[in-house]
């Protein structure tokens, strides 16, 4: 599956004592603002296990498949929600970014679980036990069999669907969830649709979706990622503002957002080739961000170079992540003050994180991300969070387990979690709430 941190590629002991002291933080001591929101994020396919009656799961399990791994069991936290929830408060966060699954939640047309619909309360009511506040996510790439069959979100009725489970799902739910978002980076299809021309077209990935429709018996079987982006745009931000509109229709209290894929563009001679890659990336998400939502989550991993053919390489010699794009964590301020500017509304860090295996570089990213965090805040502009991506290292789409974004390891036979020292570390800033 192609998503946004494998698209970035392609351009390019336990205890407290286990990790490096605070005082290695740089710049001077500076404290977060009160009720600031510092978490990690998972979300549901990746992490739960076993999402059989997903698109993607069906894509990962059909020949050919540009997946490298079956999501199987994943980090199986499902069952251990309770666990990775505890965790996350004992490192020392306060929130909690997770996604509820559609697939799971209405698993037929119109046929809504009760008793999925009683595992994500049981979930929201662990977050709460444990002095989480619950940052839930409606979709997180992943979809319905059936509503993939039928066409997913290239059909217009696409989203009036979307909007019935976002106001069914609020109205037993709502009462727990501290805040929600519609979409995870909605508007990862034009990333998709702005860096085809480097990637070229995927022979594999259109012989997957042509055996989807094919083991379906269903022609017009679409999923998000490989979908046409000039059909699934409209249709997108139709199904942002009703289900907006029905999230808050179903408790009004409810601060309900948009989170967007938030890379730094960055023009390599003629500053024009950036803004024409803003236009393509953001095209129609400020309008609905200012018009249909109560803040805005931003999402940034690194930066993204162009030039007159389009998306250049990173610069030689510059350091690449383990997932193969560029470390490059001062990108998180610039696009903080990009949707300050250009869209106005109070600002989540909702994703911000790096693939590597070398922990002592995560923990210079986050360094530098937060000292950016903390310019942004002292320029007077909102931001409320900083949630890293991720707490587990899980399944990370077409790369499948190879790729480690997370605090905290994963055993995948045993399912032993084994938190790392960048964990102790940006858990010891979140408990001195400490930019």
């Amino acid at each position: 599956m192609i998503t946004r941190r494998s698209l970035i590629a392609a351009a390019g002991a336990a205890g407290a004592a286990a990790g490096p002291s605070l005082a290695a933080a740089a710049g001077p001591p500076r404290q977060a603002p009160p009720g600031f929101l510092w978490g990690t994020a998972i979300s549901a396919h990746q992490s739960e296990g076993n999402d059989t009656n997903s698109d993607v799961w069906l894509l990962e399990n059909i020949k050919p498949t540009v997946f490298k791994d079956r999501s199987g069991d994943a980090c199986d936290s499902y069952s251990r929600y309770e666990e990775d929830i505890a965790l996350n408060a004992a490192l020392g966060f306060n929130c909690y970014r997770f996604g509820i699954e559609w697939a799971r939640i209405e698993p037929s047309p119109g046929q809504f679980s009760n008793a999925e619909l009683d595992h994500y309360e049981r979930v929201l009511e662990a977050c709460h036990r444990h002095g989480q506040t619950p940052v839930v996510t409606f979709s997180h790439f992943t979809v319905p069999r059936w509503f993939a069959e039928r066409g997913g979100f290239e059909v217009a009725d696409g989203a009036d669907l979307f909007a019935h489970y976002c106001g069914r799902t609020t109205e037993r739910l709502g009462p727990l969830i501290g805040m929600a978002s519609t979409f995870n980076e909605a508007n990862v299809p034009q990333l998709v649709q702005l860096m085809q021309p480097m990637l070229g077209h995927s022979t594999v990935a259109a012989q997957m979706i042509a055996a989807a429709r094919k083991a379906t018996d269903s022609p017009r079987f679409s999923s998000l990622i490989y979908a046409d982006p000039n059909l699934t745009k409209p249709v997108l931000l139709d199904a942002h503002r009703k289900g907006y509109q029905a999230m808050k229709a179903a408790r009004g209290a409810l601060p309900v957002g948009v989170t967007l894929t938030t890379q730094e563009l960055q023009s390599v001679g003629d500053p024009a080739f950036a803004i024409e890659a803003e236009k393509t990336l953001y095209g129609g998400w400020i309008e609905a961000a200012r018009d249909s939502a109560d803040f805005i989550g931003v999402q940034t991993y690194s930066r993204l170079r162009f030039g007159e053919k389009g998306l250049v390489f990173p610069p030689k010699g510059a350091e690449l992540t383990a997932a193969g794009y560029e470390f490059y964590p001062q990108a998180l301020p610039t696009t903080i003050r990009w949707a300050h500017k250009a869209i106005g509304k109070p600002i989540y860090v909702t994703e911000n994180g790096i693939g590597t295996d070398d922990d002592a570089r995560r923990i210079a990213f986050i360094d530098q991300a937060l000292d950016g965090v903390r310019a942004c805040i002292d320029e007077g502009i909102p931001v409320h969070s900083y949630m890293y991506w991720s707490l587990l290292d899980n399944f990370e789409w077409s790369s499948g387990y190879d790729k480690h974004f997370g605090l905290v390891g994963v055993d995948l036979k045993t399912f032993k979690r084994t938190p790392k020292p960048s964990a102790y570390y940006l858990g010891g800033r979140a408990r001195q709430n400490r930019l």
